[in-house]
């Protein structure tokens, strides 16, 4: 799970890890993201629904603005239902919050892959406040369609995320979105998404206000580099990632040889397998417009297999 760390901030605010003995004064209840994890090998820690229960006991839960789940126990013993529903019942004291995250783990953790998610629309039907929803890992993770008035960003980060949650999205009313990540993963760990998933998201029709599209992490990057060169929902992205995936000289050439990006804030395809000669070209034919594209972190195939051999960056 390279280059998957805890979250340091959520909703814009500094994340703060909770501790049932965490030392007075902590900081006001509105001011920060506050993380809630335990450690299932420390017996000190005891078990998430303590630790919750301490936390609203510790806290104004009426001011608490961003809610991060992290490490609820063993990963194979519990799912994230588990924290979720903690929090759902807990909503007629969580009058204020705006934000959650379930499942800040890291890879000393668990293996993305090994995070074992739920039904996480719970929080979305429980929530009309809700601003920013985020969730890592794909594993038994489900998406029905929802409505929601005021979600803005909704990110998914996985080593393989499942087309069900892709058609869950794309099925969904959620008029206020403007920051869709979606890491759609491979095939080997449930990433199971083709283009024909996509295509609704890709033809501009859905979530009139979308200004971020992340496509990441997928070992189908080509394809879909291919799709959004001429997918109408480009025209009114700010910012367009197709970074950590399997990018390459033939996915590069087709976004240069479809519609003009020089409308882009930013194209960022950092983690990639393009020539430095393609490179050139990219750079060259949007950056002189006032595009940040990021072109870091150029990468070889393993074992000089070619386009075989190349890999994304969050897969296990």
């Amino acid at each position: 799970m390279s280059g998957v760390d805890h979250l340091q901030e959520l909703l814009g605010l500094p994340a703060v890890d909770f501790r049932p003995d965490s030392p007075s004064p902590l900081p006001a209840a509105d001011t920060v993201a506050w993380r809630i994890s335990v450690d299932p090998y420390e017996d000190e820690d005891g078990t998430w629904d303590e630790s919750f229960d301490a936390f609203l006991k510790a806290v104004d839960p009426a001011r608490v603005r961003a809610l991060i789940i992290g490490q609820w126990g063993e990963s194979y013993e519990a799912d994230s239902s588990y924290p979720v529903n903690l929090v759902i019942a807990a909503a007629d004291r969580l009058t204020s919050l705006e934000a959650v995250f379930v499942g800040d783990l890291t890879q000393e953790q668990a293996e993305i892959s090994w995070i074992e998610q739920s039904n996480v629309t719970g929080l979305l039907s429980t929530f009309p406040r809700l601003l920013e929803l985020g969730v890592r890992g794909g594993t038994g993770l489900r998406f029905p369609p929802v409505r929601h008035e005021r979600l803005r960003s909704l990110v998914f980060e996985s080593g393989g995320l499942p087309a069900s949650v892709v058609r869950g999205i794309t099925e969904s009313e959620l008029p206020s979105l403007d920051h869709l990540d979606l890491w759609l993963g491979v095939s080997e760990y449930g990433g199971d998404t083709e283009i024909a998933d996509l295509a609704p998201l890709l033809s501009g029709t859905l979530f009139p206000g979308l200004r971020h599209l992340g496509l990441r992490n997928s070992e189908i990057e080509n394809e879909i580099s291919a799709a959004v060169a001429s997918a109408p929902v480009v025209a009114r992205l700010d910012t367009l990632d197709l970074s950590n995936g399997t990018l390459g000289d033939e996915g590069a050439a087709a976004l240069l040889e479809g519609q003009p990006l020089t409308h882009l804030e930013t194209l960022d395809l950092h983690h990639h397998f393009l020539s430095q000669e393609m490179e050139e070209r990219v750079a060259g034919a949007l950056e002189p417009h006032g595009v940040d594209v990021d072109l870091s972190d150029r990468l070889e195939p393993w074992d000089n297999l070619g386009a075989e051999g190349r890999y994304t960056a969050v897969a296990e």
